[in-house]
């Protein structure tokens, strides 16, 4: 069974090699998976397409493409934005020379030592609704289920809350762990200490593969764990690598994909300084319409709201801007927003730029002001978030309802 390996990096020219028409519909399995380009003399151009991680295809015919997509960020750099919680401070952790340059042995070793920090003060329990049939009677009896029943009154139908680890977020962190473990170059210590860690997770139901990921909700109880939820999701995700739905090419990986760790990391560090100011960030709602007849959805990245009322709208852009000013399409979309909520000003942030500073672009005929920001993502923790503390400032101060000194304004 022949293979092939390519390792393609996020930015730059790519690389050129030459492909069996095997091997170039096994790639054209996953969209977006690489962008490829025919080059001189029957070979073809792979260059990145924001995505990083390792991905294994298997071709029709039996052999197998392995992709190895290098991010052109750092891997302790990318460790932060995929693990960032105001609840639980970054901590700069030690990354082993064999790991510092390959993501998925780090990532495994991040989930490892943020689980071990979580565990060591106690599994979360919580309470869960369960109905089922007993020999006696324990919680409220399910009356109309009891009544249905003839002959012996045994077993009772009863409903109870049971205190139990077997919840959301611990299951969550128990299928990450097992996944984790069985990522590709991922050392026998960190192995053995990801198998431990779930072993404190007695009595907890790992996730069916291909379920959907349960929702939980961030409070009081559980914010010990955010810092570490928000991780396992991010490798849960990683690791459902979709084919195209009508392709029989079997598919294997971990796929990171960098404007959403972006998009995520901003939502939470940006919403983390907002709420100190009484501003609320939501990201990705998708009940927002554009036209009256609400047909057209929108879903921005992130929604500013103040006492229920959006006063602001965000939108992440992974992209390097080198130009006097953002694209058509940018613009355009910003401007969609701003118009279906009513708001007179938005933001565009972006992950690099050419330029400093923040810029206005004001939108003729339309009233509206979209201003472009940049986050320079290469530096250092305390750094970025000292960025992002600078644009929560610039934000503030134009949102809708907030005088010039950045409080609220109010209705003469």
């Amino acid at each position: 069974m022949s293979g092939l390996l390519l390792t393609v990096p996020e930015t730059g020219p790519g690389i050129v090699r030459e492909l069996t028409g095997d091997q170039l519909a096994a790639l054209l399995t996953v969209p977006g998976l690489v962008r490829l380009t025919p080059a001189a003399g029957g070979r073809w151009r792979l260059r990145g397409n924001q995505k990083a991680g390792l991905v294994r295809l298997r071709t029709p015919s039996g052999g197998t493409v392995q992709l190895h997509l290098r991010p052109k960020l750092p891997v302790r750099d990318l460790l932060f934005l995929l693990s960032y919680s105001p609840h639980d401070p970054w901590r700069p952790e030690p990354v082993d020379a064999a790991e510092s340059d390959e993501l998925l042995p780090a990532v495994a070793d991040l989930l490892a030592r943020t689980a071990r920090r979580t565990l060591d003060t106690g599994v979360l329990h919580g309470y869960r609704t369960v109905e089922e049939d007993l020999p006696l009677i324990r919680g409220r009896i399910r009356t109309a289920d009891q009544l249905r029943r003839v002959g012996l009154p045994l077993p009772v139908a009863v409903r109870y809350d049971d205190h139990t680890p077997d919840i959301a977020e611990n299951r969550l962190l128990l299928t990450a762990l097992h996944l984790a473990s069985r990522l590709p170059g991922v050392p026998v210590r960190t192995r053995q200490a990801l198998h431990h860690l779930a072993g404190h997770l007695t009595g907890v139901r790992a996730l069916h593969a291909g379920a959907p990921l349960p929702r939980w909700t961030p409070n009081r109880l559980n914010s010990r764990y955010s810092r570490v939820l928000r991780l396992a999701e991010l490798v849960l995700s990683a690791r459902s690598v979709q084919p195209d739905g009508a392709s029989p090419v079997a598919v294997d990986g971990f796929l990171l994909d960098l404007p959403d760790v972006f998009e995520r990391f901003l939502t939470v560090a940006l919403g983390d300084v907002l709420a100190r100011r009484g501003i609320r960030c939501a990201g990705q709602e998708g009940h927002h319409r554009l036209d009256e007849a609400r047909l057209v959805r929108l879903r921005p990245d992130i929604v500013l709201y103040r006492a229920g009322r959006p006063v602001s709208v965000v939108d992440a852009k992974y992209v390097f801007l080198d130009g006097a000013a953002p694209s058509t399409d940018h613009l355009g979309q910003l401007l969609g927003y701003c118009t279906a909520l009513g708001l007179p000003h938005g933001h565009l942030v972006y992950a690099a730029t050419a330029r400093d500073g923040p810029t206005d672009h004001v939108i003729r005929r339309a009233g509206i002001t979209v201003t472009t920001h940049a986050l320079d993502l290469a530096r250092p923790p305390a750094g970025l978030l000292s960025a992002v503390a600078e644009l929560a400032d610039r934000i503030t101060a134009t949102a809708a309802g907030t005088r010039p000194d950045g409080r609220t304004a109010h209705a003469g």
